[in-house]
């Protein structure tokens, strides 16, 4: 593959010097051939870089190239370009077919559970701006789904002061949904 045991003997460059001179020799047409495979040279990139990640993972202390480099070099290149391609397919197909399920289970783009979703999580981000007490009553009535008696018994206030509280919390809450444009 990359070098023979009489070649890694008599090599007295360092590792680092090898690949170093390995990447300037190789590099350029690496690039130039995943390029051409990917038709995206950020890509390409990435794809030489794993090559060369391969080729030091596999190099030995005073390896020395052989003839079968260059060859190897653009095999392995070949295989991640490849291999991306088709990661980049399954991906795109996976993202196709959500997007497919989503358009099914909410056809008239209103009322949708995704959409409904991002509005609970909206409103309870704004929950959270009010005092504890009213954080308290208002988790308890929307999230939990309480009773005012229930909620009585939980916290220690009247009925009365439950609706009290849940009634100025809901106020504020609408208000602020209103200035943020969600209400």
């Amino acid at each position: 593959m990359v070098g023979t045991a009489t070649e890694q003997q008599s090599g007295r460059k360092s590792r680092e010097e090898q690949m170093e001179a390995i990447v300037a020799e190789h590099e350029t047409a690496l690039l130039r051939y995943a390029t051409r495979i990917l038709n995206n040279p950020y890509t390409a990139q990435d794809v030489v870089q794993n090559t060369f990640i391969k080729l030091f993972k596999h190099w030995q202390e005073g390896m020395k190239p052989s003839e079968n480099l260059k060859g190897w070099l653009f095999r392995v290149t070949h295989n991640e370009a490849v291999d991306h391609i088709r990661r980049e397919s399954r991906l795109r197909t996976l993202h196709e077919k959500h997007a497919e399920e989503e358009r099914a289970a909410c056809p008239d783009g209103q009322n949708c559970p995704g959409k409904n979703e991002d509005r609970k999580q909206l409103v309870l981000r704004y929950v959270r701006k009010l005092s504890d007490r009213e954080q308290q009553v208002m988790i308890l009535r929307l999230e939990e789904g309480l009773s005012y008696r229930e909620i009585s018994a939980i916290t220690g206030r009247t009925e009365g002061n439950v609706g009290n509280i849940l009634h100025h919390a809901v106020r504020k809450l609408s208000e602020r949904l209103k200035e943020a444009g969600v209400a």
